[in-house]
């Protein structure tokens, strides 16, 4: 018997160990793990020495192609592809109309779910989509089955911005996600205190980047997942806390958890690499929100991860210019930050050559976590049966963070000039090499639109 492709010679990494090893690929998938002379002849042979191989990056929380983000599903995909991610979940969005809405006019989620699956057919990553409900209209309960039909089984609610949720209707969104087995996912901001805030410091005059913080404070956060938690307990609703950057946001999720409700919750790379001193160096670039906070909320989130309070890595990537970034003042937007290419590298060496983590750790947040959370069954491990998205993983090479080197349409980073040990090598999807030594090989529709399954969360 032969096989399509053979990694031999790395150490294989899972979500609970590590070992010499290799592993054999066929028609996309995994067939075995093995030592070298176990395993079958191979078309291909990939040598994998000295490095580390890991299952592809799962990222569940990415805006590309729409209002908010410029790039393309191929810019976005070839960006995920050289930092390892072999899966990302996107969102459709349900058109609303407002002040700063691109729709003139409203429409249906389901319509802009087919615009997203079309756009993916560039993709050079595998990619699914949440569905985001921008206003509070009624016929998004007659389309909620559908979309879960079609395998978008996850839904966003926004209490932030001229498209967040009254509290009333945050209520029954959630008692339809309930009834379908679906998933609430929560951006928690109580707008009319960062409002008030902001207001205030516009008013002084308070220009300055440094007091973006104050505008959108971690109570602010905490507040309104305090809402989201409890309505979802009450009402039996999985939900999902997504960019939590905060020790008292961590406070409300643990809270929830405590009677064994389905409550979960993530961090991003940036909360955790990253903190407020930033806007002092460099501007409005880093505006993001929820804003970066402090150290010690950092920490935090790396204690919650170990525990398991939050579970998941993601990137929120964005992608903007540096002049639409820095235009105005920093109330003016845009929110966001691009990351897709970095957040495996950055991650790994705050989390594993900073402060000691493990590897398992690291491909538990980042791969095989966002993948059961999400209703992914195929990804995020190497095991035998699954998909072979593999990322082969140099922990030892070091490097500077350049935004010259985006594959997004990105032009700055807020990780410029940060010294960075651990690179990625090699990035397979399902069997195919589609990026290698810091360059891109594979080529749109080697990716594909996921239909996920609704997850299981007794697990």
């Amino acid at each position: 018997m032969s096989v399509d492709t053979v990694i031999r010679g790395g150490t294989i990494v899972t979500s609970r160990s590590m070992f010499s090893g290799s592993i054999a690929i066929n028609d996309g998938s995994i067939v075995e793990i093995g030592t070298d002379q176990s395993l079958p002849d191979a078309t291909e042979t990939i040598d994998a020495t000295g490095k580390l191989v890991l299952p592809g990056v799962v990222d569940p929380h990415v805006h590309v192609a729409d209002h908010v983000s410029i790039d393309s599903y191929q810019t976005a995909t070839s960006a995920a592809a050289l930092g390892g991610v072999t899966t990302f979940i996107d969102f459709a969005w349900q058109p609303y109309v407002g002040p700063e809405s691109p729709w003139d006019q409203p429409g249906t989620l389901q319509e802009n779910a087919q615009t997203k699956r079309t756009n993916a057919e560039e993709a050079l990553i595998d990619v699914g989509l949440h569905g985001g409900i921008l206003s509070e209209r009624e016929e998004i309960f007659d389309e909620m089955p559908e979309l879960v039909s079609n395998g978008i089984t996850t839904f966003k609610l926004y209490t932030a911005y001229e498209f967040g949720l009254s509290n009333g209707f945050i209520h029954r969104v959630l008692e339809h996600i309930a009834a379908l087995d679906a998933v609430a996912l929560g951006h928690t901001e109580d707008n009319t205190t960062c409002e008030s805030l902001t207001a205030e410091l516009r008013k002084k005059g308070r220009t300055d980047p440094s007091w973006y913080p104050h505008a959108r404070p971690d109570y602010a956060e905490a507040t309104a997942a305090e809402t989201l938690a409890r309505y979802a307990r009450e009402v039996g609703a999985k939900y999902y806390g997504i960019h939590t950057t905060c020790e008292k946001a961590l406070e409300v999720i643990e809270h929830y958890q405590d009677d064994g409700s389905l409550i979960r919750g993530e961090t991003c790379t940036h909360y955790t690499t990253l903190t407020q001193d930033l806007y002092d160096e460099k501007g409005q670039l880093p505006v993001i929100a929820p804003p970066l906070r402090t150290a010690s909320d950092a920490d935090a989130l790396f204690d919650a991860l170990q525990r398991e309070t939050i579970s998941v890595v993601s990137t929120d990537h964005v992608a903007q210019t540096r002049e639409t970034k820095t235009k105005g003042n920093w109330w003016d937007g845009p929110f966001g930050a691009n990351s897709l290419q970095l957040s495996l590298p950055v991650f790994h060496d705050e989390a594993v050559n900073t402060r000691g983590f493990s590897y398992p750790f690291l491909v538990r947040v980042m791969c095989t976590n966002p993948a059961q959370t999400f209703g992914l069954p195929q990804k995020g491990t190497l095991e035998p049966g699954t998909d072979a998205d593999i990322v082969i993983f140099d922990p030892d090479e070091s490097w500077t963070v350049q935004p010259s080197e985006n594959e997004s349409k990105a032009d700055y980073s807020i990780y410029e000039g940060r010294e960075v040990t651990g690179s990625v090598t090699t990035t397979l999807v399902r069997g195919n090499v589609v990026a290698e030594n810091g360059e891109i090989v594979g080529a749109p529709g080697d990716g594909q639109f996921i239909e996920r399954d609704l997850p299981d969360w007794s697990v």
